[in-house]
């Protein structure tokens, strides 16, 4: 009896010590928001509009000096429009935090979750994330570049699996030379 509480002892001291070690060596690489961009293009049969949204938050998880996880906030109110100027700004800026779009009233904000990571290659990841915009959460995938400070990535998002319909030819017919494409992209800069 004595050996069998000796044997228990001792693998649950084994499992607490590893547990730990594992803990103690996940540490976040915390985001800097105010040097980081994240630019973005969408595309209309007549022409593309492109501008600028901010990061709120986030954080790569490191283990062992790899990366294995990581969670973004972005404000969907600040999308910015750059393309345009004066009264044709502010009106597609409106549009797009309008409810015909990104409804930034009701969902102030966006957030990205890694959910896996696969090292290709010496300073890229192949990353699975989920992506949750309007309270919709679909996964996404790409190539993340990784450097000492900093990590970059485009993205090719389909709005269309975020209820963002608005001229979307994959919800409306006769749209003609209205429609906007699904995709949209991101151009991402993160330092930290």
């Amino acid at each position: 009896m004595k050996k069998n509480l000796l044997k228990t002892v001792f693998a649950s001291a084994f499992l607490v010590s590893f547990l730990s070690f594992s803990t103690v060596n996940a540490q976040d690489k915390k985001i800097d928001v105010k040097e980081s961009n994240i630019n973005w293009e969408g595309e209309k049969v007549t022409g593309s509009h492109y501008g600028t949204i901010d990061l709120q938050n986030g954080h790569f998880t490191m283990q062992n000096g790899e990366l294995t996880g990581g969670e973004f906030v972005i404000n969907m109110s600040s999308i910015t429009v750059t393309d345009l100027t004066g009264e044709d700004k502010g009106k597609l800026e409106g549009h797009l935090k309008s409810d015909d779009f990104f409804g930034v009233n009701n969902h102030p904000t966006s957030k990205l979750v890694i959910t896996s990571v696969a090292k290709k290659s010496n300073g890229t990841y192949g990353v699975v994330a989920d992506l949750t915009i309007k309270d919709k959460t679909n996964p996404v995938t790409f190539d993340l570049d990784w450097e000492e400070n900093s990590a970059s990535t485009e993205l090719t998002i389909d709005r269309s699996k975020y209820d963002v319909r608005y001229g979307s030819g994959s919800f409306f017919d006769n749209l003609g030379d209205k429609t906007i494409y699904d995709n949209f992209e991101l151009d991402v800069e993160l330092k930290f």
